[in-house]
């Protein structure tokens, strides 16, 4: 079978529709959410995956982090440190 997006890539399912630069940007976009993303915690490259806007966690380690609605890792982490969510129960746990 032939490849019917080859000049368009991933944004080949919008068709003739949408106008070529809405398109082109949301290519950009859509590139970067689905590149393979390194693990913060234990670098597993290819095994972040989003789990909602601006949340996401590693298959491997297990570890959940607020990110960028696209990327894992947006600009301003070079001004902030890492915050890692904790479900509730580990949290109480910890805390005791």
């Amino acid at each position: 079978m032939a490849r019917r997006t080859k000049s368009v890539g991933i944004v080949g399912r919008y068709g003739p529709r949408y106008g070529s630069t809405l398109r082109k940007r949301v290519k950009k976009v859509l590139e970067k959410r689905y590149a393979p993303h390194k693990c913060p915690v234990c670098g597993a490259v290819g095994r972040v995956y989003r789990i909602s806007t601006g949340i996401w966690a590693c298959k491997k380690c297990g570890a959940k982090w607020a990110g960028g609605a696209y990327v894992p890792k947006t600009g301003l982490n070079l001004y902030y440190p890492n915050v890692m969510i904790i479900d509730r129960e580990e949290y109480l746990r910890r805390n005791k």
